[in-house]
Parts: structure tokens; sequence; C-alpha cells
């Protein structure tokens, strides 16, 4: 399981105005406070407005499509970074959301370049390191997925997400210690975590520790009671211990979930083990 939308790591961004009109600078600073407020659709107005009266203003552009990408609306987010781009083609963060708005986009080729432009532009940008691994990933290039991911824990270490998909990426080439390590340093960043209680579950599963294990899954069903495969994981793990009523009971949990969802290859594979039991 993969954890939830790319995440990148800034949502405002004020700099100074370059026109004086009292018209710009109202809808500008009204943009801001709406952002500040949570009121995401009126900060689109109010930028879009600003930018229609100076359209050369590089901050109205950018807030655009900050607010933009934050109510979903992923193309228009990226036009707004790609004419903020045009007005000031020196600052790194805007080419490292038009990538991450890209990617969101499934547009790996072009997030690629502008996440590396962004990076040329300032190396110690750990979002852009973090959506360039997620690319990377998507492209089956694990060792410079990998790469990304370290670069982006160094850079970050308070953001949960760069530990997780670096322990994904670890999983991938059976380097089980480091898996672990990530895993946990995700959840210890993030103690809400359930992907990466998960992903822990998984690895401590294939390792042998099943204690621990089933630990982790308790935790990742906690935090998402409708969490079916890690209902599952519990339940194979508690069959590895013996303990086959627990496991059934947990495995049905997992059935119903995987019912809830319409996912019938699972459910048929639940039953095919509940019966064996």
């Amino acid at each position: 399981m993969k954890s939830g939308p790319i995440v990148s790591f800034v949502l405002a961004f004020t700099l100074q105005l370059p026109v004086s009109a009292q018209s710009f600078e109202s809808l500008y600073q009204q943009g801001l406070t709406q952002v500040k407020a949570g009121d995401v659709s009126g900060a689109i107005g109010s930028f879009s407005m600003a930018a229609q009266i100076n359209p050369k203003s590089f901050a109205a552009q950018y807030n655009l499509g900050l607010a933009l990408r934050q109510s979903g609306r992923i193309q228009e987010s990226a036009s707004a970074f790609y004419r903020a781009i045009q007005l000031d083609p020196s600052y790194a963060l805007t080419y490292a959301n038009l990538g991450a708005a890209l990617l969101e986009g499934n547009n790996l080729k072009q997030s690629r370049e502008y996440l590396s432009r962004a990076i040329v532009l300032d190396p110690k940008l750990g979002m852009a390191h973090y959506n360039l691994g997620l690319v990377q990933n998507l492209e089956g290039d694990v060792k410079g997925a990998t790469n990304s991911f370290q670069k982006a824990t160094e850079l970050n270490p308070g953001i949960p997400e760069p530990y997780y998909h670096l322990g994904l990426a670890y999983q991938r080439t059976k380097w089980n210690r480091g898996s672990i390590a990530a895993f946990r340093k995700a959840v210890q960043v993030n103690p809400n975590y359930a992907d990466a209680f998960y992903g822990l579950g998984t690895v401590l599963y294939s390792d042998g520790d099943w204690s621990n294990a089933i630990a982790a899954f308790r935790s990742a069903t906690q935090l998402n009671p409708k969490f079916a495969n890690a209902y599952y994981g519990a339940g194979m793990t508690f069959l590895k211990q013996k303990n086959y009523p627990e496991a059934k009971r947990v495995l049905e949990f997992a059935k119903t979930e995987y019912q809830r969802s319409g996912n019938r290859v699972w459910v048929d594979r639940v039953n095919g083990i509940l019966s064996k039991i």
C-alpha cells in the first residue's frame, strides 16, 4: 500500500509586491489571508484576479499554482507554475512544485526534467529529491529512487514520507535491516502513519520476527480500522505462530474489508485460507 497524495512540503509563499496598484495589492493580500484561513477556493479567485490585473506578477502566479494544487486542480496548477517560471526562471521551488504537479498527472518525463532543474538551482531542496525519487521509482530506477529518498531524509529529517518510501525501496532490494530502520523512523516522526506500520510489519514477517510483526500490523489497524491488508498480514503471522483461533478471527476482519471494497480476488484468497484452518 502506498502513501497518499504527493507531498509538496510548501503551502504558501509571500513576496514583496512588484507593483503599487491598490486593487492588485488588495486582491493579492486577500488571497494570502484566505489561504491562511483555509479558504482555498476564495484564494484561487483572488490570486486569479490579481494575476489578470498584473500578468507580470510572479508572486500572484506562484501562489495561484499552490492554491490550485491544494484544491486538486492539477493541470491548472501546472499551468500557473509554468507561467511563474516564465516570469522568474531562477526560483527553485517553482520548478519543484511544477514537477510534483506533473508527477500527479503521470507526466513522468517532464516531471523529472523540472525536478532535476530544481535540484540544480537548490541542491538542498528536500521536496525535489523526494518527488524525483517517486518519479524514478515509477520508471523502475530503484537505485536512483533509493538515493533520492535517502537524500530527502537527510535534508528533511522531520518529514515521514521519504523514510516510508526509502523503506519500500530497501524492501525491494531485500535489505531488510535498512527497510526496518527506515519504517521505524517514519513512525517515529509520525506515530499515526498506518502505511508505515504496515510496511514495517511486512518486513518483520519476512524476517521471522512474528511477535513484532503482529504488533506493527495491530498498530496499522488501530490507526486505520478498514486496513484489510494489515488484518491479512496479522492473520498470516498468527498462522506462523500456530495461533489458529486468533488467525481465523483476524482473517475474518480482512475478508470483511475486502468484501466492502469489492476485492473479490482477495476475498476468495482469504476464504481459501480459512477453509484450511
